[in-house]
């Protein structure tokens, strides 16, 4: 006789690699939102923002390329790091088109 469990079976809690994944979230949403803004700051129109928010698309295709998943479960820190980089970039770009 089988017997088959309705209790769903227990993920290994790694509280790390989850934090790493709500970063990347963060970053990957905020990084095109900037994208669009120095769009729209660099060509000052609305088309520079459509352009921005473009490859801002093609960034994320390009990050769910490279790790399988737009939001995988085991994210190396590199990646992390590379993608605040980026944003910290974009957003001094930002700054001092601004100004």
């Amino acid at each position: 006789m089988t017997y088959h469990s309705t209790e769903p079976v227990p993920r290994p809690k790694n509280t790390a690699a989850d934090v790493k994944t709500f970063v990347a979230a963060v970053l990957l949403t905020f990084g095109v939102g900037l994208l669009g803004m120095v769009g729209w700051a660099v060509l000052s129109s609305g088309f520079g923002g459509f352009l921005g928010l473009v490859a801002g698309v093609f960034g994320v295709v390009w990050w769910r390329k490279i790790h399988g998943k737009a939001f995988p479960k085991v994210l190396p820190t590199k990646s992390v790091v590379i993608l605040a980089v980026v944003n910290a970039v974009l957003a001094l770009i930002l700054l001092l088109t601004a100004g």
